[in-house]
């Protein structure tokens, strides 16, 4: 009897959590918390407008956007700065005559005479001491005037738009074209590490970046140009004249950006993330492209800006070989003309040119990487 009392009595004391109903701790969830709560949970003031959030998403983006345009902008102008005071000096440390090249770049090797030299001498004020001659240039560069050309007479900021956009076409054409081939390439021998994919990749990147830029431009000319006629092998008269050379230089990014994907696609494959989300049923592809894609892209996008000193490095070379109107073209003709306010002036884009598109670089990185947003 005993037994069965105590077996019908309900437990007071020690019942089950789950029996005893919650009185001071009901609807946790939905109560907002007075310290910590998020914005829109808090309550309102007494005033009844609601209390502003604290920070919020767009404040760490925003700095971290502009903390990364002020640095390039500094980098841009001691980059300027550097670059034409070095065209200064290198320029007239050169062996020869620089008032007879600049006549021969005007006149002709063949017409130039020492009294033409002397003229230009006279003209341009070639004798006049450094110190004056590179005051002269610091001021007009800092009203903007980069000067004309000593050859042509025609203002140098008007030469550079002109061959400034044969620069653009010709390296936006190598970038879409390399980003075309190696990540994808990259991403399946990442996938199978060691496979015959895998391998075959390997060679094909150490032979591309093995072979210098204008032994490769000479090899695709041979090819598609002389043996099949396929292609023009020189000039800028339409779409054809812009494969060769933009080739060229995507062959040896395509080399880089195909082993950089495969490590970085590898990492991912193996990290537990990635695995977990295998795990939790994802297949493959989608696994891919919820997970896989985004954090490949990041050291892709960041090693993107190693590569533009191989694209800057490679467009000299490519446009003398093509004959592609560009700024590399432009200053290689300009010295053996000697012309200084030319080279400077380019020398200066090219320049300007790089850490722009590092400056594009790094604001990519910080869209698809929201780390570094928050850590900036």
């Amino acid at each position: 009897m005993d037994l069965l009392t105590a077996l019908r009595r309900p437990r007071r004391d020690g019942a089950s959590a789950a029996l005893q109903p919650r009185r001071d701790t009901a609807s946790v969830a939905l109560r907002p918390e007075q310290d910590g709560a998020p914005a829109a949970l808090r309550p309102a003031p007494a005033g009844g407008r609601a209390l502003p959030r604290a920070g919020g998403a767009a404040g760490p983006a925003l700095r971290a956007v502009l903390g990364a345009v002020a640095r390039r902008a500094l980098q841009a102008v001691l980059l300027a700065l550097l670059v034409g005071l070095l065209c200064f000096f290198l320029l007239r440390l050169l062996p020869g005559d620089m008032a007879y090249r600049i006549a021969a770049g005007r006149y002709g090797y063949d017409m130039v005479t020492a009294a033409a030299a002397e003229a230009v001498r006279a003209e341009l004020g070639l004798d006049r001491p450094w110190a004056a001659a590179l005051a002269d240039w610091w001021g007009r560069l800092l009203r903007g005037d980069l000067g004309a050309s000593w050859v042509s007479g025609d203002p140098v900021a008007e030469e550079i738009g002109h061959q400034l956009g044969h620069t653009l076409r010709l390296a936006g054409g190598a970038v879409l074209l390399s980003l075309a081939v190696g990540p994808p390439l990259g991403l399946l021998a990442g996938l199978r590490p060691g496979g015959w994919l895998d391998r075959a990749t390997l060679a094909a990147a150490l032979a591309l970046r093995a072979l210098p830029p204008f032994v490769l431009g000479l090899g695709l000319i041979l090819l598609f140009s002389v043996r099949l006629g396929a292609l023009p092998a020189a000039g800028h008269g339409g779409a054809g004249s812009l494969m060769l050379p933009a080739a060229t230089l995507a062959l040896g990014l395509a080399a880089l950006s195909c082993r950089v994907t495969r490590d970085a696609m590898r990492s991912v494959a193996r990290s537990p993330y990635y695995a977990f989300a295998r795990t939790k049923g994802l297949g493959a592809r989608a696994a891919l492209l919820r997970h896989g894609l985004r954090n490949v892209g990041v050291p892709v996008v960041a090693y993107l800006g190693v590569q533009l000193a191989f694209l800057v490095e490679g467009v000299v070379v490519v446009e003398t070989l093509f004959a592609w109107p560009g700024i590399g073209h432009a200053l290689v003709h300009a010295i053996f003309g000697r012309d200084v306010p030319m080279i400077q002036g380019t020398a200066m884009a090219m320049g300007l040119l790089f850490v722009g598109l590092n400056a594009l670089v790094d604001l990519a990185c910080l869209a698809i990487d929201p780390r570094r947003r928050r850590a900036a």
